[in-house]
């Protein structure tokens, strides 16, 4: 007797084990180093960037658009420009800017004062960063047949 899977749950396997592979190019320390570079700088950061569930949580939104650059890498490897591609996936990266921007407000307890429309440029500029290198990095796999 065989065992009925559904295309839902192959897809969801196949997803899983593509991010796997992408996620093995990552470093830790790569990580912590963007962090340190685009919201080490900032007066709000400097009070609770040592915090580490506020690291941890730019970990997570950063490992997501390197997931979804490398996701979206496809449709680059088979003649789109990264504008065209990065149009695609709009509302996705800015889901992800939106959650950081707000996540890091809410732990700033209002510090930021004037300075929360330059911390959404550096959520933006720290999203689009990881985003192009997982687009970069997906598309490299897709040109070696790794996918």
């Amino acid at each position: 007797m065989t065992v009925i899977t559904t295309f839902k749950e192959k897809r969801r396997e196949k997803q899983i084990k593509y991010e796997r592979s992408m996620l093995r190019d990552l470093s830790i320390n790569t990580l912590k180093e963007r962090v340190k570079q685009y919201f080490g700088s900032t007066n709000l950061a400097n009070s609770f960037v040592m915090n580490s569930g506020i690291e941890e949580a730019c970990y997570d939104v950063a490992l997501e658009a390197f997931l979804l650059g490398a996701k979206f890498s496809k449709f680059g490897y088979y003649g789109e420009n990264p504008e065209e591609v990065r149009k695609r996936c709009f509302k996705e990266e800015k889901h992800l800017i939106d959650t950081l921007y707000n996540f890091l407000l809410y732990w700033g307890h209002g510090q930021e004062g004037t300075m929360s429309e330059s911390l959404y440029y550096l959520c933006e500029q720290y999203i689009f960063v990881w985003w192009k290198e997982g687009y970069e990095k997906g598309q490299r796999r897709y040109k070696l047949r790794l996918h």
